[in-house]
């Protein structure tokens, strides 16, 4: 095996506890090194005309620190990656980060610098409550001027790219599905590998299983292998072009002229998986009215509808998910 690949041991428990999910702690993390390398980020130009004008200057100095030009990224800025993992929850879970691992991650970042950012950075480790803190509100207000005004066009792919696999692996199978992630990405037997700049290591996921989760602000893999965080593989988004930030009014204003209003607002509604009552609340519609369209949706292949208990919740299909996308 290559000595800068990285192979995810699978053994039949992890196989089928191989999930998807999304990381908006991951996101801006990647926002940041975009922002200090644009040179080396061609598809990310169109929204970094947009933000780069917008970073709060001490905010983006810290996590400018943490997070580093390249390379290895202290894994208490990002939680494990979840379906419905939403920037407020991200948020949380860094308030609340275990010292000990934070400190950890910190330390790390020592040793890969030099001078007045190493001190800084030692600072920071012997300090680690006061450093959690810190890097909580600097993520805050890096989120807020950065990355969320362009949080539902970046989700949308995400959500969209997770459709296409999840049905390439329903139709092709599980190891089909994996060698398309990336060309770093192959199947072996019992095993997901990933091709890597600089680390190799052999992780026996041990029934943990993985968590394949896309990005649309990194340009190549990466991966999470240290416990007790959850084996996790970062892969770039399908669908990612230099576009991709442009405001969504012009998406809304053409599924408004090919579906009509109603049903556009019903399609464009469902980020989430969403009850037949929560989408009436949230476009504004009679049960009945949104019941109809979300009938008519499904019966375009655009909206599925699956059980959560006793509720019935709609989603976007792989095709609504393009769609919305386009």
């Amino acid at each position: 095996m290559h000595r800068n690949m990285v192979e995810f041991r699978l053994a039949p428990d992890d196989i089928s506890a191989i999930r998807f999910g999304v990381s908006p702690g991951h996101e801006l993390a990647h926002a940041v090194r975009v922002l200090v390398q644009p040179q080396y980020h061609p598809l990310q130009w169109g929204w970094l005309r947009r933000a780069r004008d917008q970073a709060p200057a001490r905010a983006f100095d810290l996590m400018r620190l943490l997070v580093g030009p390249d390379g290895y990224m202290p894994d208490f800025l990002t939680s494990t990656p979840g379906w419905d993992l939403g920037p407020e929850e991200e948020l949380g879970r860094l308030r609340d980060a275990d010292l000990g691992p934070l400190r950890v991650d910190v330390l790390k970042r020592v040793d890969r610098t030099t001078g007045a950012e190493q001190r800084l950075l030692r600072a920071m480790a012997d300090d680690p409550e006061r450093t959690r803190t810190a890097a909580a509100d600097a993520w805050e207000q890096c989120w807020d001027a950065l990355l969320a005004p362009y949080w539902p066009q970046l989700e949308r792919i995400l959500r969209a790219d997770v459709g296409v696999r999840s049905r390439r692996a329903t139709t092709d199978g599980l190891g089909a599905m994996v060698e398309t992630l990336h060309e770093a990405v192959s199947w072996a037997p019992h095993a997901v590998r990933v091709r890597l700049r600089m680390h190799g290591e052999v992780l026996d996921c041990a029934g943990s299983g993985l968590v394949l989760v896309p990005s649309v602000m990194a340009p190549r893999c990466s991966v999470v292998t240290e416990p007790p965080a959850q084996p996790t593989l970062f892969y770039p988004a399908l669908g990612v072009s230099e576009r991709w930030a442009d405001d969504g009014p012009g998406t809304a204003e053409a599924l408004s002229r090919l579906l009509g209003a109603g049903r556009a607002g019903v399609l464009l509604a469902l980020r989430a998986p969403l009850s037949t009552s929560e989408v009436a609340t949230a476009c504004a519609l009679a049960v009945s009215t949104a019941s109809h369209h979300l009938a008519l949706l499904s019966a375009a292949r655009l909206v599925d509808a699956r059980r959560d208990g006793a509720r019935v919740l709609h989603v976007r299909t792989p095709l609504g998910e393009a769609l919305v996308g386009g």
